[in-house]
């Protein structure tokens, strides 16, 4: 039996009966449970709690969604003007989500949420529809294999399942840990691919703290259980990463391990992202101060930001350090009024007079020729660069 079957023969069974080692303690509003039914949180499934950072408005994507709890609950937080898609692979999962959309529906004031069957390193392609196609199309033959995968590959590209840049928040909870270590990265690509510039992803997933010997990866039982497919931590992290995702954060971090397996600490971690707005750097006279408590920090692109100190950003960095975790670390200077854009930024930890920005006038330097002054030293004035080159 492959990976695929062994998952999904295991979480329909769970539905039938107790399966309480699916399971990893989890602490919810009860209020944000209340509206739910019993049997959408009696088979819920899952280690964390990434519903607490959906925003009112955003569309969400929910990955292995299940029975449909975090969905229902996403749904209710987003809003008239948000929308919620949940993909899983499991039928079985699917109906019991889909059972009760009608009822959600009327409970939370909007018909908001749809259920999806796919793979979730694989966005672009609709499972169901291709099932379709496989009943009028039956693979007999190397040409109609090479036929199908021809229309697999139309299908992304015209008809993708989630569209490119289309996600506001994509959340999961203890599903990641299923798909197969060679798909992995992948699967984060589709992640970043689907995510809007500036989206955001909340993962709740099994973490180890060492590498996970091949016996225990072949073991059905600790791979379907979320354990032997886990990331290491460090690499659940550095995965992100590589993807190009920012401002990743450790939201929560299981003090105990949910279970060890000879001499392996599998524990329950939520991490949070964002998907940077881009790479264009355009100075218009905004700033931004850290708050502590450090002296200093860095970010991901190499700026520094001392604390206390009002440091000149580009468009596109301000509009970052206001996003998700940033945002509790960063005051925004926002100009009064904002000056001609230019294709440049002040070097790295240059500091953005007051004097510059009151009233609503910001003086405006003359970009140099070929605007391309090194990173400076932190502290150094504006007035000492006329303009400079980022470097992504």
């Amino acid at each position: 039996m492959n990976i695929e079957d062994t998952v999904t023969n295991r979480y329909s069974k769970a539905l039938q009966e107790s399966s309480p080692e699916l399971c990893c303690p989890t602490s919810y509003d009860p209020e944000a449970l209340s509206f739910l039914p019993d049997e959408i949180i009696e088979k819920d499934f899952g280690c964390g709690d990434p519903s607490r950072f959906v925003q009112e408005g955003d569309r969400v994507l929910d990955l292995g969604s299940g029975g449909g709890k975090i969905c229902y609950m996403a749904a209710r937080i987003v809003g008239p003007d948000g929308f919620v898609l949940g993909v899983d692979m499991n039928p079985d999962m699917l109906s019991l989500a889909r059972k009760y959309q009608q009822e959600m529906a009327e409970k939370i004031g909007g018909d908001r949420v749809r259920f999806h069957r796919g793979f979730i390193q694989d966005l672009a392609l609709d499972v169901e529809k291709t099932d379709f196609f496989l009943k009028d199309h039956p693979v007999r033959s190397t040409d109609d294999w090479l036929a199908f995968q021809s229309w697999q590959e139309e299908q992304r590209a015209l008809y993708p399942l989630i569209p490119d840049n289309s996600i506001d928040l994509v959340v999961s909870n203890c599903v990641l840990n299923l798909v197969r270590d060679s798909e992995k990265e992948r699967m984060i690509r589709e992640i970043v691919r689907v995510l809007k510039p500036g989206g955001r992803i909340a993962l709740s997933d099994i973490v180890s703290d060492k590498d996970i010997p091949d016996h225990q990866k072949n073991d059905p039982e600790l791979w379907s259980g979320c354990l032997s497919g886990s990331f290491r931590e460090d690499r659940f992290i550095q995965v992100l990463a590589d993807a190009g995702l920012q401002a990743i954060r450790i939201e929560s971090w299981g003090e105990a391990p949910w279970q060890t397996v000879e001499g392996i600490e599998f524990r329950s971690v939520t991490l949070t992202a964002l998907k940077p707005f881009g790479t264009d750097c355009f100075d218009q006279g905004h700033a931004v101060i850290y708050r502590g408590p450090y002296q200093e920090i860095r970010d991901e692109e190499g700026h520094v930001f001392p604390r206390g100190e009002r440091i000149a950003v580009c468009e596109r960095s301000y509009r970052t350090l206001m996003q998700g975790p940033y945002r509790q670390d960063f005051i925004g200077v926002p100009p009064e009024k904002l000056q001609d854009p230019r294709e440049c930024c002040t070097p790295s930890g240059t500091k953005r007079s007051p004097e510059k920005t009151k009233n609503g006038r910001h003086e405006t330097a003359t970009p140099s020729k070929d605007c391309c002054s090194p990173p400076s030293v932190s502290g150094e004035k504006e007035d000492d660069h006329d303009c400079c080159s980022h470097t992504e």
